[in-house]
């Protein structure tokens, strides 16, 4: 059973405690539809969005699927890769939730191949279940361009936290065509060979196109929008995820992978600086300075 220590002695008092067990009965209403699919209810009616859980442990996605349909989600289930991703290409979910191991296809191969079949349109977000302390699983998982993680054993209740919060920021993106400014605000951001365009939500780096995951372009963003400034992880975490709780080594991994995207040298990064015992400080340009090199599009400073 992948939940936390807390989650089981707190709130499922016992192996059968009652509030698991009203979990567990959640979890299982309406599950006499259509067991081919794993189909939980009916994905139009989820007031909040739809949400494809990927899992092979079935007690972790019953109970997960309960707290869901709670939330006020609609959820559909599938217990192995090939199945996971036939779903996610067939009904195109509003979020995956995604187990790194898999029997058939593991969770890394069908979030790249789900990737690799969007073919410029808009991707479907995916949130990771990864082993505590699997770093380079968790690494792995952003690359191939999971946006977020969970590290089991894990909270139910901070994973549906996890869920809103991913699909308030891929919500915020605007359309193709929207109007430069879209819902977030802003025009577009230029600074040492990079074009930041907060409408479209694309990043070019020297005129070509970086594909950066949905915490990776908001990350950047936010650095972007507050330049010379120490930032700490509790700040990042706050700012650019919307948690004031969670684990600190998702900002660090973050930030990370955006370096190894945005730097010419990864390993001696000049743009985002770390400031030791503070956090991470994005230098636009540490030659010149940042007012003379931080400018938007039109070449305004």
């Amino acid at each position: 059973m992948a939940v936390s220590d807390a989650e089981s002695t707190n709130e499922w008092p016992g192996a059968e405690g009652t509030a698991r067990a009203e979990a567990r009965a959640d979890a299982l209403t309406g599950a006499q539809a259509d067991a081919r699919t794993g189909t939980r209810s009916d994905p139009r009616t989820g007031a909040q969005g739809s949400v494809l859980v990927v899992d092979d442990d079935p007690t972790v996605s019953e109970v997960v699927a309960g707290y869901l349909e709670r939330a006020g989600f609609s959820v559909r289930l599938a217990a192995d890769g090939p199945t996971g991703l036939r779903a996610a290409e067939e009904h195109r979910p509003d979020l995956l939730v995604l187990d790194l191991m898999l029997p058939g296809m593991d969770g890394l191969e069908v979030c790249r191949r789900l990737r690799a079949g969007e073919n410029g349109g808009r991707p479907v977000p995916v949130i990771m279940l990864t082993a505590r302390g699997d770093e380079d699983d968790r690494i792995l998982g952003l690359e191939v361009g999971a946006d977020d993680y969970v590290t089991k054993p894990f909270s139910p209740r901070e994973l549906v936290l996890r869920v809103r919060s991913v699909l308030r920021r891929a919500r915020a993106a605007a359309p193709a065509g929207a109007p430069q400014g879209g819902p977030e605000g802003g025009p577009r951001l230029a600074v040492a060979g990079l074009v930041l365009d907060p409408a479209a939500r694309r990043v070019h780096k020297e005129g070509r196109e970086l594909a950066l995951t949905l915490r990776e372009f908001d990350l950047l963003a936010y650095f972007l929008r507050h330049p010379g400034q120490v930032c700490d992880r509790e700040r990042l975490m706050r700012e650019v995820w919307g948690w004031d709780f969670g684990d600190l080594s998702t900002v660090t991994v973050h930030v990370r992978r955006l370096r190894g995207k945005i730097e010419d040298d990864p390993g001696n990064p000049q743009l985002i600086r770390t400031v030791w015992g503070a956090g991470y400080r994005f230098e636009p340009a540490p030659d010149t300075g940042a007012e003379h090199a931080f400018r938007t599009e039109d070449g305004h400073a």
